[in-house]
This record gives C-alpha cells, sequence and structure tokens, in this order.
C-alpha cells in the first residue's frame, strides 16, 4: 500500500510510520512541526522512517488544503490507498484556554484533509479520535453506541465534530472511513506534557508530581504498539465497498491515579512527592473501553497490561538521558 499519514511526527503517528514501512507499505507523512511541543523532538521521531526507504515527508499545516496537496503530490502522495489522518492539536486543559485555535486545527484542519482525499481520489480513510467524547458518562465500560452529545472540553466536541464530520464524508462522497476512539495512550515518544511521561520525568528528577483531585481518578491507559495494531486492523476495514464505522480502542481495562504513580515510582526505583491540587476543569472521572466491536470486527487484542507498560516506558525514557 501506499498511505498518506497526517501527523506522521507525532507520538502515535511516529510509531504508526513505522510499523508501515516495516511491513512493506510506502508512507507519506504530513506534519507542520507545530511548537505546541519541542519541533526538534518531533523531527527525532521520524529520524529512522527518514533513513531507510519508502519514506517521504510533506511539510504542510493541515489547514491549508493548497500548501498541503502541493507538499503531498511532491512527495509522492499521488496514487496513494489510504489516508489516516492523526493531525490534531491535542490536550484538554489547552483547549479550554484556546478553543477557536483547537476548533480551527481538529475540524476546519479535518475538513481539508477530507478534501485532500477528494482531490487525490483517495476512498480510505481512518480518522483519530479521542475517548474524551463520552465526557462524563455514568455507565462504563464506554460503548460505541453510547450517547456522546455531553462533551466537557473543547478538545472533546472537536473530536465528535471530526467524526460527524467524517460520517458525511462517507454519505456524500462514498468515502469508506473507521473513526477510532483512542483511550490514553503512552509509551515510547509520548508527548511530554502527557501525564506518564511528564510525572516519570518529575520523579526521576526528585521533584514534586502534581496530583489533581484525590488520585481516584481512573483511566483506560493503553500502550502504543497496541493502538497502532488497532490502526492497522482499521486500514484493512476500510476496503471494498464504502463503509462507517466508529471503534473504541482501549486496554478494557482502568487504574487510578494513585496506582498509576505506584507503577510509576516502582518501575522508576524513587518514592514519589506528592503535591496535592484541586481537580481541574474539563477532565473526566474515568475512562473504560468496551473493545468489544473491534475484536469482532478489526480482530483486535491488546496485548500490553499497564503493569508491563510502564516499566518498558520507563526504559525507554532512561534511554534518552
Amino acid at each position: 500500500m501506499k498511505v498518506i499519514v497526517t501527523g506522521a511526527a507525532g507520538f502515535i503517528g511516529s510509531h504508526l510510520v513505522d510499523r508501515l514501512l516495516a511491513r512493506g507499505d510506502r508512507v507519506v507523512g504530513v506534519d507542520s512541526f507545530d511548537t505546541f511541543y519541542d519541533p526538534a523532538i518531533k523531527r527525532r521521531n521520524l529520524e529512522g522512517a527518514l533513513a531507510g526507504g519508502g519514506f517521504a515527508l510533506a511539510e504542510a499545516d493541515i489547514r491549508d488544503l493548497q500548501a498541503m496537496g502541493d507538499a503531498v503530490r511532491r512527495a509522492g502522495g499521488e496514487g496513494a490507498d489510504a489516508i489516516v489522518h492523526l493531525a490534531a492539536r491535542a490536550g484538554v486543559r489547552p483547549s479550554i484556554a484556546q478553543p477557536a485555535l483547537y476548533a480551527d486545527v481538529n475540524v476546519n484542519g479535518t475538513v481539508q484533509v477530507l478534501e485532500l482525499a477528494r482531490a487525490l481520489g483517495v476512498r480510505r480513510f481512518v480518522f483519530g479520535s479521542s475517548s474524551s467524547v463520552y465526557g462524563n458518562a455514568p455507565r462504563v465500560p464506554f460503548s460505541e453506541s453510547d450517547p456522546v452529545d455531553a462533551p466537557i472540553s473543547p478538545y472533546a466536541a472537536t473530536k465528535r465534530a471530526g467524526e460527524l464530520i467524517c460520517h458525511t464524508y462517507r454519505h456524500l462522497h462514498g468515502l469508506s472511513i473507521a473513526c477510532l476512539r483512542f483511550f490514553t495512550v503512552y509509551g515510547p515518544r509520548q508527548r511530554p506534557d502527557l501525564a506518564i511521561h511528564s510525572f516519570a520525568r518529575r520523579m526521576a528528577a526528585g521533584e514534586p508530581v502534581p496530583l489533581f483531585g484525590d488520585g481516584s481518578s481512573q483511566r483506560d491507559y493503553t500502550y502504543v504498539d497496541d493502538i497502532v495494531d488497532g490502526i492497522e486492523g482499521a486500514l484493512a476495514f476500510t476496503e471494498g465497498e464504502p463503509r462507517f464505522e466508529i471503534f473504541n480502542l482501549g486496554e478494557s481495562r482502568t487504574t487510578t491515579l494513585r496506582r498509576l504513580v505506584e507503577l510509576l515510582s516502582g518501575a522508576l526505583g524513587v518514592e514519589p512527592r506528592i503535591e496535592w491540587k484541586p481537580p481541574q476543569p474539563g477532565d473526566v472521572e474515568r475512562t473504560f473501553a468496551d473493545v468489544s466491536r473491534a475484536r469482532r470486527v478489526l480482530g483486535y487484542a491488546p496485548r500490553v497490561p499497564v503493569e508491563d507498560g510502564i516499566p518498558r516506558f520507563v526504559a525507554w525514557l532512561r534511554a534518552q538521558g
């Protein structure tokens, strides 16, 4: 296959690029190297892909269809079989401070990537959504058939909007689309602002770790390799007749914030210094994925429990120096 991956230099995107190249696909990666976090980190994420064959980089902002289309064509994107759209402005808390920016990147940007698919004649499309669309849903585990009309952050609202726009393109233009709701992804190359990465660095440096709430909040932590397995399944799902479906990709179990800190401190061999803070607006109380649909349709089978994934992440972090 030839696959276009937006957000290719990011955490999940760079792992997907490596997986696709390892199986023999050709990949055109789209990334703007936004300054939300250090672009040098993202460029390092692609060093292996750029050093080998089969990968070309198109530096462009997904909000600019003309510039993105030109860059993708120069990188050899004509004749692509599928697009995996992972580029987004991420983060619940920052979205509260910059809602217009999040709407522009995540909603308008998604429209432009769908328009790119139309312009290139690409019929297969995978969209990276988020478990945040469920808000504080009372019933667990979260199922794709649950109502998702009560998001509690602008980020969550933009991801739900992206799903709805994808459905529109399936209806109007015959694209075959899989929307994937990712549940708290972690692992090597995780963004430095995310909890596991931030907590680990603080603990290793002997700095206090800020914990919001009382430590009872729960997350369905999902190792990045399992997420990439799910994306591969979604690419296969979009082959053939046009279709639209939403899938949860999670570990399908929960870990409390207190337990997460215990696992990190154990892997690091340090005693954490905790700094308790009030709960943050926009943060959900728990996430918990029902992955039965993904198991049945995509062959999704998460293999890395958090007890194994945290030591793997810590080993990678230590290797960074």
